[in-house]
C-alpha cells in the first residue's frame, strides 16, 4: 500500500503538468506514439520549464475534519456519482428487501438508491455536518455518528460504502467490521475512486476554518489490497468493474484557481494529459459475499 505524504504537501502547477508529459512519454517509448508526438511533448517541456506559476503549500487534513468542511459542496456536480450509483442500484435491486447499512454515508446520496430499492437504510458517518444532510434527505432513515471500524450491530442484507476507503489507512479492520454485520448470503458494495488516479492527485480539496487550502488525507489502496482484505474477512469477490470515463477534448487553459486542481492543470498540456490518461479507470468497484 502507498500512503499520501502526512502534514503539509507543496503542489506546484509544473510539477502536474511535467509530470502528465513523463507518463505521456513512457507511453510513447512503449510504442503508443509516433516521432512527432515525442518531439512536441519535449519542446512543451522545453516552454513549461520557462514558465514560473507559483505553487501552493496545503495541509493534509483527517477525514473527520475533511467531511465537516466538505459536507455543504459534497453534493455539487461529480463524475464519480455517474458511476457508482448506477452500480449500487444494480446490486440492490437485485437482492430482496432487507437490512442495508450504508458505511460512510455522508449526505444519504447513496442511502437513498438503497430506499428506492426497498431496503430499511441504516447510514453511519463519522461527520454530524454530513448526517444532518442525510437526515433532510432520508427523514425516516436510520443515523448513527460512526466510525468504519465502530459499525451498529447487525445483522444487514447489505452494506454500502462509497468513495470513503482511499481515505482509510488499513483496508483490514474495516473489512472485517463489514463481514461481522452482515448475515450469511449478504452482499458487501464498495466503490472508491480508482488507485491511479489517486496517485495521480486526484484527492478532495477543502479550505479549512482559517481559509487555508487542505485535501482529505487519502491513501492508494491497489487492487491487491482490497482482495487481501477480503479473503482475510471471509467474503468472497464476486464482481469487480474498473471503468473508464468517456474520452473527452482538453482545451489549452491557464493554471486556473488551486480549488480546481489538479483537474484544471490539465490545459497545461492537454495532448500530454489526454495520452498519459488513455484507458486508465476512473473507479473500482466491487461486490462481495460471504
Amino acid at each position: 500500500m502507498i500512503v499520501t505524504v502526512r502534514g503539509m504537501a507543496y503542489e506546484h502547477p509544473l510539477a502536474y503538468a511535467l509530470g502528465l508529459e513523463g507518463r505521456a512519454l513512457l507511453r510513447s517509448f512503449r510504442g503508443e506514439h509516433d516521432r512527432a508526438f515525442v518531439a512536441e511533448r519535449l519542446a512543451e517541456i522545453r516552454r513549461l520549464l520557462a514558465e514560473s506559476p507559483d505553487g501552493v503549500e496545503v495541509a493534509h487534513v483527517d477525514q473527520v475534519e475533511g467531511d465537516g468542511l466538505w459536507a455543504p459542496t459534497y453534493d455539487a456536480p461529480n463524475p464519480a456519482f455517474d458511476f457508482d450509483e448506477p452500480f449500487v442500484r444494480e446490486v440492490a435491486c437485485r437482492l430482496s428487501p432487507g437490512v442495508a447499512l450504508d458505511a460512510a454515508c455522508g449526505t444519504g446520496r447513496v442511502a437513498e438508491v438503497l430506499a428506492e430499492c426497498g431496503h430499511r437504510v441504516v447510514g453511519v458517518d463519522s461527520s454530524p455536518g454530513m448526517l444532518e444532510l442525510a437526515g433532510k434527505r432520508l427523514p425516516d432513515g436510520e443515523s448513527h455518528v460512526g466510525s468504519l471500524t465502530a459499525l451498529p450491530s447487525g445483522p444487514v442484507d447489505l452494506v454500502t460504502c462509497s468513495l470513503a476507503l482511499t481515505h482509510v489507512p488499513d483496508l483490514g479492520p474495516v473489512f472485517a467490521e463489514f463481514a461481522r454485520v452482515l448475515r450469511p448470503g449478504g452482499r458487501v458494495v464498495v466503490a472508491d475512486v480508482h488507485p491511479e488516479q489517486v496517485a495521480r492527485g486526484h484527492v478532495p480539496a477543502v479550505r479549512r476554518a482559517d481559509g487555508a487550502p487542505g485535501r482529505v488525507r487519502s491513501h492508494c489502496h491497489r487492487t491487491g489490497d482490497y482482495l487481501r482484505a477480503a479473503f482475510a474477512a471471509r467474503l468472497e469477490p464476486a464482481r469487480c468493474e474498473e471503468p473508464v470515463a468517456q474520452a473527452r477534448e482538453i482545451p489549452a487553459a491557464e493554471p486556473g484557481p488551486w480549488e480546481t486542481w489538479p483537474w484544471s492543470l490539465a490545459g497545461l498540456a492537454p495532448a500530454a494529459c489526454a495520452a498519459a490518461g488513455a484507458g486508465v479507470p476512473s473507479m473500482i468497484l466491487w461486490e462481495f459475499r460471504n
